[in-house]
């Protein structure tokens, strides 16, 4: 390992793409802190930690929501338009077309997501704005309150400020994907994520530890929660790095030349996750913009989609189940790769060609499909298990995440990143010795 991190750090060229890539990451997160005019951050901060699906667009944000500043929104609207331009391309089959072309496609594909992406930053921004501040006092200074009338032009001059704080993102994004290390998105992602882990060390001192808690008791909840912590990191490593390899032979091949084709365990990603979180939260963020929390039909919603209680944890389970097999079998399609093992004169071993082969591999992918949406339910769920658990406050909980949709973004960036590092430093080794 120490053999591994010498060879890449003492390679010239990748080290001027991790200070490049450091520096990018520095000015998103300076962007972080530069709040909109006009904006009361302090009472942001209370509505957003009383709101799931804020706060995973928080976390998407580099704690930019908190904030309310010119980069609220992050990179998540060009995030939520790659997956449904993704998504779009099994009923359209232009796109479809166009992502078999190769590099021409892919980018008039990426221009079409970009576009989606302003849309979407603009339509976000706006509910996101029209929503907090159904009451103005919840968002607005004082001082902008006196002109009630101008409420109007004050959220689209926002919403406007929004978009463009998302477009300067998407074009750090692409700065690092070009010239740093890794995909720019994720990075991103990743390090607003990695930022808000010194505030969960934080909040846990503070709570077990400062101002005269400590005690027998605390102390061993402290040592459990990190101990908890760091088991799930080990566990979270083990599933995203998982693989089913498939033996494949040659018939063209001299002996029968063998093969492996690797299935991720977990080829959705965190992807079902944020959809399962998204759709359970409109119902509830809806009901709180327009202040009907404690009314009857407020607690029936509250019954029903929050996670916390019965029914709507179940509902959360079953929508993870869906959205894993849904983009599972769009990703990894069974007849495509068929179709592409017969081209290359592969097979797997005890199964003919064509409709065998594709029945056999749709079997395989349900199988660990079955496998990572148990895994992903699971890491999503353990974080409600432990608040409730421990009886962390609801400010509490948004602050301590034990296992989640954020550990899993890092630790798969985490894993392609270094991926990246050592095929980059190898490659550069191979070059020398030829030359």
């Amino acid at each position: 390992m120490l053999e591994k991190l010498k060879k890449i750090l003492s390679n010239r060229e990748i080290l001027r793409k991790l200070i490049f890539t450091f520096l990018i990451l520095l000015v998103f997160k300076i962007g972080t802190y530069i709040p909109i005019p006009m904006v009361d951050t302090v009472a942001i901060r209370a509505e957003i930690a009383n709101n799931n699906f804020l706060t995973i667009l928080n976390a998407f944000s580099g704690g930019g929501l908190s904030n309310f500043s010119i980069l609220a929104l992050g990179i998540s609207p060009y995030i939520t338009s790659s997956i449904i331009i993704q998504m779009l391309q099994v009923v359209i089959p232009k796109w479809k077309e166009w992502s078999e072309q190769g590099e021409v496609g892919k980018q008039k594909l990426n221009r079409i997501t970009r576009y989606v992406s302003i849309i979407i930053a603009l339509a976000q921004g706006l509910a996101l704005l029209y929503g907090l501040g159904s009451r103005p006092e919840n968002i607005l200074v004082p001082d902008a309150l006196q002109d009630r009338n101008l409420f109007w032009v004050f959220y689209i001059y926002m919403a406007i400020v929004i978009t463009a704080g998302s477009c300067f993102t998407m074009w750090l994004a692409d700065l690092i994907t070009r010239h740093g290390v890794g995909n720019g998105s994720s990075m991103i992602i990743a390090a607003g994520i990695i930022t808000t882990v010194p505030a969960m060390f934080t909040t846990l001192w503070s709570k077990y530890i400062a101002d005269g808690a400590a005690s027998a008791v605390n102390i061993t909840l402290f040592i459990v929660i990190i101990v908890l912590y760091i088991l799930m990191i080990l566990a979270v490593v083990f599933f995203e790095g998982a693989k089913r390899r498939i033996p494949l032979q040659y018939a063209n091949r001299q002996q029968g030349g063998k093969s492996e084709l690797p299935i991720k365990l977990n080829s959705a990603s965190v992807i079902p996750v944020i959809f399962a979180s998204t759709i359970l939260s409109i119902p509830l963020s809806i009901v709180g913009m327009l202040g009907q929390d404690s009314t009857v039909a407020g607690i029936w919603v509250n019954n029903i989609f929050s996670y916390q209680e019965p029914i709507g944890m179940t509902l959360y389970i079953l929508l993870i189940f869906f959205f894993s097999f849904f983009y599972a079998f769009m990703v990894v399609d069974p007849e495509q790769i068929s179709e592409n093992l017969d081209k290359q004169g592969a097979y797997i071993p005890g199964y003919r060609r064509g409709e065998d082969t594709k029945n056999q591999l749709a079997r395989i992918i349900f199988r660990t499909t079955l496998l990572g949406a148990t895994y992903l339910a699971v890491v999503a769920l353990v974080p409600i298990i432990v608040s409730l658990s421990f009886g962390f406050t609801t400010a509490e909980a948004s602050t301590i995440t034990i296992g989640g949709t954020s550990l899993i973004i890092v630790v798969g960036v985490a894993i392609e990143t270094a991926s990246q590092l050592e095929t980059a430093s190898e490659t550069k080794d191979y070059k020398g010795f030829l030359e």
